[in-house]
């Protein structure tokens, strides 16, 4: 079979034509398609994407690129900026990759799988030296990117000993766990657990407290208060004036991140609800503050800046060629006692 006559004849490199033709569209069509353009029929889009995976095409910048090794830019996902938890580990990230020439590029998936695809689409279209990701669940769409990219990948914000991955974290569902197991210590016995955001971090932690409350025989679902809202003070403080109302036997609530935590001591100041003496209050991620509330927050300091330095550096070694081992790096965590169990 002869090759299409849109081929490149010197290198056999599949072109946008090429995609065009297979989907049955036009070049145009395909262009706007990879750029995202919200005006491309989604059935087109669909179309289009298939007939990408199907023949393995690269844009050209990518393949200039690739063929250069000029890139010296590496690509950023995360999913909030409003979030202190992330803009830590960015800075550590910077720090470290500066000073070896490279820059980086952030997209906000905002906890989107399809935004995060498209994201990183857009991104390979530039070719970049590396790729930071958090987290380790993705759609199958945009883990088969990142296989076929050839781009060196290192993920945040956990650990697995799964072979071929590179990543630097720490167990999300042991922190959960040891906040419960430290509650439990107290004697805190109906201990509820109340998140928000509802990413796979949160659902890990969810996990751990869940363990632990099944082994000694007190799990009770009611006691999970789960809200897909974006997490904040504000809905903190809702969500405890809530739990009490609804639940008053409720001793002490673990919340999936301090921002939810900081509103609960807040409401707890206002209606007069003696903290830890009346219910012990647990956060996570010792953001900002938190040893300044009143009384002063419980919660798990995670390591984000020691993630960003670790993964650059890791990323770094993948970038240049040179063996990584291990190649999954678990930081750990540390349980903060305050006053407020």
């Amino acid at each position: 079979m002869s090759q299409p006559a849109s081929r490149s004849r010197a290198t056999g490199r599949i072109t946008l034509a090429d995609v065009a033709q297979r989907a049955g569209v036009s070049p145009m069509t395909v262009s706007r398609a990879l750029r995202g353009e919200r005006a491309v029929d989604p059935q087109l889009v669909e179309r289009v994407k298939a007939a990408v995976d199907a023949l393995g095409y690269l844009p050209d910048p990518a393949a200039r690129a690739l063929a250069s090794r000029h890139s010296s830019h590496v690509t950023v996902l995360i999913p909030l900026l409003s979030n202190a938890l992330f803009v830590d580990l960015l800075e550590a990230v910077q720090r470290t990759l500066r000073p070896a020439g490279y820059q980086t590029l952030i997209g906000i998936t905002h906890y989107d799988p399809a935004e995060e695809e498209q994201l990183l689409r857009e991104q390979l279209l530039h070719r970049p030296a590396g790729l930071l990701v958090t987290g380790l669940e993705r759609s199958d769409a945009t883990r088969a990117l990142i296989e076929r990219s050839g781009v060196p990948c290192v993920y945040l914000m956990e650990a697995s000993d799964q072979p071929g991955l590179h990543c630097v974290g720490f167990s999300q569902q042991e922190a959960g766990a040891a906040m419960t197991r430290h509650l439990l210590a107290r004697g805190r016995r109906r201990i509820a657990f109340a998140a928000a955001q509802l990413d796979p971090r949160t659902l890990q932690r969810l996990a751990g407290w869940r363990h632990e409350l099944e082994a000694v025989g007190l799990y009770q679902p009611a006691l999970e208060w789960l809200d897909p809202a974006p997490s904040s003070i504000a809905l903190g403080g809702a969500m405890f004036e809530r739990l009490l109302a609804h639940d008053p036997g409720i001793d002490a609530v673990f919340f999936n991140n301090d921002d939810l935590a900081q509103g609960a001591l807040l409401a707890a100041l206002r209606l007069g609800v003696a903290v830890p003496g009346r219910v012990a209050v647990a956060g996570f991620n010792d953001l900002t503050g938190s040893d300044q509330m009143l009384p002063p927050l419980t919660t798990v300091r995670t390591p984000r800046a020691e993630i960003g330095s670790a993964a650059a550096q890791m990323l770094l070694a993948l970038m240049t060629g040179q063996p990584v081992q291990p190649s999954s790096v678990d930081l750990g965590y540390e349980l903060l006692v305050r006053g407020s169990t």
